[in-house]
């Protein structure tokens, strides 16, 4: 592991922002620590830059202990949320003012800019000032000042937060190419899971100080280890009672969990449904058009269900009785998470099948 933390804990007052938290970033990885306000993923990111300091446990880099080293010394390169650029100076000079401090000869200093400049595609603006900038091309002045210095890891918070939703999507297959096409490390902070699950190859969930998951955006979301990630990883609805549904009336343990849009099959009149003791009543509450498909909102035995209804079907409007189907669902165990199958689906079960 290029970065690895062990054990660390910090406390601000009153308030324990890190709780033996515990994780490695392989080298040339983009990792995401993702999680909402107050879950402790930007103190964690400062301390590894070393602008907090841990009250216990231990801060590797490419396998030294760095908690007691500069941060100047730790081989950093770090992109604030507000880009930090200097107004008064140009696009060359913000790029180049790292360098300029560690008095490299003037030459280098020219080369190293316009690579960076072409790297980022900037090309040509080196004489402009921030406030000719948009928020993307500020990013990228940012991003190229942290890189002039030839770090081995880069850090970013929030990285894409003040920028639009257009310019934001490139910006992410931007920055994954360019962590990629560099070999670095890196690490972001985000709220935001598209941004987590678009642009990151691994993602560390934090919550309340801890680390709830690590993994791929795939198996984070395939795969949510506890109801915390099952709620904040993907679009889910919490379900109270879920032994009230068809096929899950012999679960065991608790009774909660949850359900997300595509676990569930909307059948209108029209469609030729077979086995109806595997389908529920239910009225549509509320639909959202999505571009691609419908955004439904179904009540079910007096619980709340989210689905996805196809463009091509016959449309459905806010009070409509319909069929559906909760084939799967996330059933919650303690501080575990179960993924359950619909019994009577069960090849091996009666075969109750159902046909659209």
């Amino acid at each position: 592991m290029y970065v690895e933390l062990k054990n660390i804990n910090k406390t601000f007052g009153d308030v324990q922002a890190s709780r033996n938290v515990g994780f490695g970033i392989g080298r040339g990885v983009l990792a995401a620590l993702l999680g909402p306000s107050g879950s402790g993923k930007t103190t964690i990111l400062r301390m590894i830059a070393g602008l907090e300091t841990p009250d216990s446990g231990d801060i590797l880099i490419d396998g030294a202990r760095v908690n007691d080293v500069p941060p100047g010394r730790r081989g950093i390169g770090f992109v604030f949320q507000n880009y930090a650029l200097f107004r008064y100076m140009t696009v060359f000079d913000n790029i180049a003012f790292g360098l300029t401090v560690q008095k490299e000869p003037a030459a280098a200093v020219r080369r190293r800019v316009f690579e960076l400049l072409a790297l980022v595609g900037m090309e040509g603006m080196e004489k402009r000032y921030p406030a000719r900038l948009s928020g993307g091309q500020k990013q990228r002045v940012a991003f190229a000042r942290a890189l002039a210095p030839n770090p081995k890891l880069l850090l970013l918070d929030e990285p894409f937060a003040a920028i639009d939703a257009k310019v934001r999507k490139e910006l992410r297959a931007w920055l994954r190419d360019m962590i990629h096409r560099l070999g670095v490390t890196g690490i972001f902070v985000t709220h935001d899971q598209d941004d987590a699950v678009e642009t990151a190859d691994e993602i560390i969930v934090t919550n309340n100080g801890r680390i709830e998951q690590k993994g791929s955006p795939q198996m984070l979301y395939k795969a949510p280890a506890t109801p915390f990630v099952t709620s904040f990883i993907g679009s889910s609805a919490p379900l109270e009672n879920y032994r009230r549904l068809k096929g899950f009336e012999n679960g065991s343990g608790s009774a909660t969990g949850a359900v997300r849009p595509e676990f569930v099959k909307i059948f209108t009149a029209v469609d030729g449904i077979t086995y109806e003791n595997s389908v529920e009543d239910a009225v549509v509450e509320d639909t959202a058009f999505r571009g691609t498909h419908w955004e439904v909102t179904l009540k079910i035995n007096n619980m709340t269900v989210p689905a996805r209804y196809s463009l091509e079907k016959t449309p459905i409007a806010p009070g409509d009785r319909v069929k559906a189907l909760v084939y799967r669902l996330y059933a919650f165990v303690g501080d575990s998470v179960t993924l359950l199958e619909n019994r009577n689906l069960d090849s091996h079960n009666g075969a109750n099948r159902y046909i659209i």
